[in-house]
């Protein structure tokens, strides 16, 4: 299953649900017919072109998917598994799997398919699956070179052509409906029935939604796109923040207040020197990281995220909205108010305002109090595990 966030399921529950859809995969493509290895190797020969629709079908439903999920947050893409490329291995090993699917008539997948409805052909197939897999095991110091020949890491063709993910996925939908249209043409010139057995009315209504579909990409945008804007923001007169003054901060603060949670989103050096009580380092890049559903979602708790200045946190609270985190403070005038305010507060010479009196009387005794309060409860520079990659893929 998908790294989701937040945690919709349990682990465990996901193993289930893996077996379920495993289940529900092979089903399908039985009925699919490609347990039949006529069928497969009907689009190398060019009269049966199932193989090239159900797998581009499947491509788009995949990356539609993903980009949608990753809109609305429901997906942690920083930990979705890329296969690396090996460059020499990857071109050895298609040619040998195409080859071997022409001659044999499966892919893996599909001869497993085969072999669980009593194929003959398709138990050789795994068979010789197997034996391939063991020679490769132990010959591996002989291959091994090979293998990891020409490593060219994990390119994406949105940084390796500057293609954002959206419009080539609506790139790859426009190309289904071109190739879908033109091998059904084929089909229908080469066999005196239709493979795909479907009217011209209904074969343009799924262009329709197709296009639909890949049209709407154009207008989704990712996390990452919003943190862009969020970053190079300077005027926020167009959002409402929820504020909390120095003053209140230093009356729960002598209080102690058990309901607060600061979220400290400058650098490392700064949090070492100061940081408020049992507040959490945090980079508001990464709010989307399931960890973070359990800090700010808890009951009762007042969640303010501070900065040195007031700019800072009014984009890490933006951050903290763009995933769904709406119920978060920030500190009025970032901390060097509250350090001005509360922790260096002098009291101003000459006359004051009766209305002021109380006010400064209360920062005096702060002043002199806080200084204690925050040392005796100074955080520590908490070293989370990092979030490690989903592992899996075909």
């Amino acid at each position: 299953m998908g790294p989701l966030v937040p945690d919709l399921i349990s682990t465990e529950l996901s193993l289930i649900i893996a077996l379920l859809i495993g289940i529900a995969f092979g089903f399908l493509l039985e009925q699919a017919g490609f347990s039949s290895s006529k069928k497969l190797v009907g689009l190398f020969y060019g009269y049966d072109f199932t193989v090239l629709r159900v797998f581009m079908t499947a491509g788009i439903t995949a990356m539609v998917g993903v980009i949608v999920l990753n809109h609305y947050h429901l997906i942690d893409m920083n930990i979705i598994y890329i296969n690396p490329l090996f460059l020499w291995s990857a071109i050895v090993g298609g040619a040998i799997m195409g080859l071997g699917f022409v001659i044999g008539g499966y892919c893996p997948g599909t001869s497993i398919c085969a072999a669980a409805i009593g194929k003959k052909d398709a138990m050789y197939f795994v068979l010789g699956s197997a034996i391939g897999v063991l020679i490769f095991i132990e010959g591996y110091p002989m291959f091994e070179g090979l293998y990891k020949a020409a490593n060219l890491g994990n390119p994406q063709l949105e940084t390796t052509f500057n293609i954002p993910n959206p419009i080539f996925a609506f790139l790859f939908v426009v190309i289904a409906i071109v190739a879908f249209t033109l091998v059904t043409k084929i089909e229908r010139n080469k066999n005196e029935a239709p493979v795909c057995r479907t009217s011209n009315r209904y074969l343009a209504a799924l262009a329709a939604v197709a296009f639909f579909i890949g049209t709407s990409q154009l207008f989704v945008s990712s996390h990452s796109d919003h943190l862009k804007e969020i970053e190079s923001m300077t005027d926020f007169s167009d959002y409402k923040f929820k504020e909390i003054t120095s003053d209140e901060i230093a009356i729960r603060m002598l209080r102690k207040d058990r309901s607060l949670q600061f979220i400290d989103v400058r650098s490392q050096e700064e949090f070492k020197e100061f940081a408020l009580p049992n507040a959490i380092l945090a980079d508001y890049k990464n709010f989307i990281a399931r960890d973070w559903e359990k800090i700010f979602r808890v009951d009762g708790q007042i969640t303010v995220i501070y900065a040195e200045d007031e700019t800072t946190e009014k984009r890490a609270v933006l951050a903290a909205r763009d995933v769904g985190f709406d119920d978060v403070y920030l500190l009025k005038g970032g901390l060097s108010e509250f350090r001005k305010n509360i922790l260096e507060f002098n009291k101003p010479e000459g006359p004051i305002e009766a209305s002021m009196k109380d006010t400064y009387r209360f920062r005096e005794l702060a002043s002199k109090e806080l200084p204690r309060i925050i040392e005796e409860a100074k955080p520590k520079v908490v070293k989370t595990e990092k979030t490690k990659r989903v592992l899996g893929g075909c």
